[in-house]
């Protein structure tokens, strides 16, 4: 949906909700056209059904609105009197539309003043839940998202088990584009294993479907700061074209909306105008190396030959030196393979008795990797040496050739939605010949810590700002899926501690405690002092 699409739909709403309610606002008092001005009649009808102002807000948050509209339809019914259980079904099974029969077929009495209790245990329960749902998805969808670290690519700095709190507000909270959704879930309804939005998705389709014509253009609440280098970045996989990330189907390929990509993190080392290359597994920006936080521990891929073909015992290696048994494997009688080992830790193994040698996996400067971005013969780039390449900014324009052509081939077509052709060694965007071309949107560029275990934007490429998600900031709890025991299954040093920042980790765990015992037991205090007085 454009922008004017979107304008046309919205107002197209307010003309049937005047219509169909116009009679109600006078009965309550109001004036017959008050009830067709935008925004303002919304405000009305918060009076009409005595409910508070801010509840106009919620109707224009989406996904929120999706609980809030079923809400008001019942609620307007029953400021008129309609509070019969066959009342609120009828106000909800017709979409609203149940107040054009109060409206111009019954001769209803607003009820001025209308208690706002509910009249029966159930209906307090009912009311409770869904003011907890209404608040959980406010935050979720525009404060703060729980994440849970599924891959080893950011190891040392974020580890397998790691659960965190994903701000939304440090970059701006985007707005959902995909109108029709389940709140609080991702691309799947968890135990039914069911897409949670309703769009058509498959590629195979010309993408023209009315339920996508829902969808909103992207939007996004002005944030508090820009991605900075070296900053841990959630974000939609942009290539991502699976079902879902419960119910993978790789027999055909799905267009998903940018929301409901699957959430990748990864740490941001290039910014929208940085010229990037990366040599021996290291990255260097505008020709400088790029110098990582301290909590940050790049890691790389070691051959480890043993002496008289003794074996490793994995779980010692884990509880030793902290490895992944998962990214430890034999190839050969005497060798082991270990996928992703920081410096500091491997100078304690080599210490080891068993150890004999130990020989770093690089790939060769100027060896093709085809499975490197930008999957063509003409760059031959891996791992470990890639680039030059400029970072594309908004507003930038580059020359456009065939030879720079597959780097940005993707963005003008798939992320800037323009058609290409080539037609010898001519180059047409949209039709007109092109020699330049000008960006639209910041782009940036993501990599995982363990460089030799990570998929990241060496394999897929720029990453959109439009699919940016948010910042973590927080793990609340963290489990080694390795570990043996409650105390070793528990990482409790981890527990509360920030994502960012310097030095050690301090767990904030101890104060959380307290600060809550205090809290209850303020709380009890406060109401045996209203008992006594």
């Amino acid at each position: 949906m454009t922008f004017t699409q979107l304008f046309i739909f919205f107002v197209s709403i307010q003309v049937i909700h005047g219509l169909g309610t116009w009679k109600l606002y006078v009965k309550a008092g109001r004036q017959a056209w008050e009830a067709f001005i935008p925004v303002y009649n919304a405000v009305v009808l918060m009076k009409i059904i005595n409910r508070p102002w801010y509840y106009t807000i919620l109707l224009f948050l989406p996904i929120v609105n999706l609980i809030m509209f079923p809400v008001i339809w019942v609620e307007t019914a029953r400021s008129f009197g309609k509070n019969q259980p066959l009342d609120t079904f009828l106000a909800i099974i017709t979409l609203g539309f149940y107040s054009y029969y109060l409206n111009y077929f019954t001769d209803v009495e607003h009820v001025k003043d209308r208690s706002l209790h509910p009249k029966s245990g159930s209906g307090d329960w009912v009311s409770s839940i869904l003011f907890a749902i209404v608040a959980a998805t406010i935050v979720h969808t525009y404060v703060m998202q729980p994440y849970t670290i599924p891959t080893s690519s950011l190891e040392k700095s974020l580890l397998v088990g790691d659960f965190l709190f994903v701000s939304k507000f440090h970059y701006g909270a985007r707005v959902p584009m995909t109108t029709i959704a389940a709140p609080m879930v991702h691309d799947t309804i968890p135990f039914i294993k069911k897409k949670s939005y309703l769009y058509d998705d498959v590629l195979e389709e010309k993408n023209t479907s009315w339920i996508n014509k829902l969808s909103l253009p992207y939007m996004r609440i002005p944030g508090l700061q820009k991605i900075k280098r070296n900053d841990i970045v959630v974000f939609n996989w942009p290539i991502d074209t699976s079902y879902s990330m419960s119910v993978p189907r790789p027999d055909r390929n799905y267009n998903k909306p940018i929301d409901k990509k699957t959430n990748y993190v990864k740490r941001c080392v290039g910014l929208p105008g940085d010229s990037l290359s990366v040599r021996d597994g290291y990255v260097f920006i505008n020709g400088k190396q790029n110098e990582l936080p301290d909590r940050a521990k790049l890691q790389f891929s070691y051959l480890v030959k043993t002496k008289n073909n003794q074996d490793f015992n994995l779980q010692y290696l884990h509880d030793r030196y902290g490895m992944n048994p998962n990214r430890v494997g034999k190839v050969d009688q005497d060798v082991y393979k270990f996928m992703g080992i920081y410096k500091g830790d491997l100078e304690k193994f080599k210490n080891n008795p068993k150890v004999d040698q130990i020989i770093p996996v690089k790939e060769e400067e100027g060896k093709r990797n085809s499975g490197i971005f930008p999957h063509d013969p003409n760059y031959n780039w891996n791992n470990d040496y890639f680039g030059d390449l400029y970072i594309p900014e908004e507003g930038k324009t580059v020359d456009l050739n065939l030879n720079v052509l597959p780097l940005y081939k993707r963005i003008i077509t798939e992320y800037e939605n323009n058609t290409l052709q080539v037609k010898g060694n001519q180059i047409f965007v949209n039709g007109a010949l092109a020699t330049s071309y000008t960006f639209k949107q910041d782009y940036y560029w993501l990599m995982g810590d363990n460089r030799h275990d990570s998929q990241d934007s060496r394999t897929w490429g720029f990453v959109p700002f439009d699919h940016v998600v948010g910042k973590p900031v927080f793990i609340w709890f963290s489990v080694d899926s390795d570990g043996i025991g409650l105390k070793n299954k528990i990482r409790w040093d981890r527990l509360f501690t920030t994502v960012g920042g310097s030095g050690e980790r301090v767990s904030y765990l101890i104060p959380f405690i307290i600060l809550l015992l205090g809290w209850f037991g303020y709380g009890k205090w406060k109401k045996r002092k209203e008992a006594n007085s």
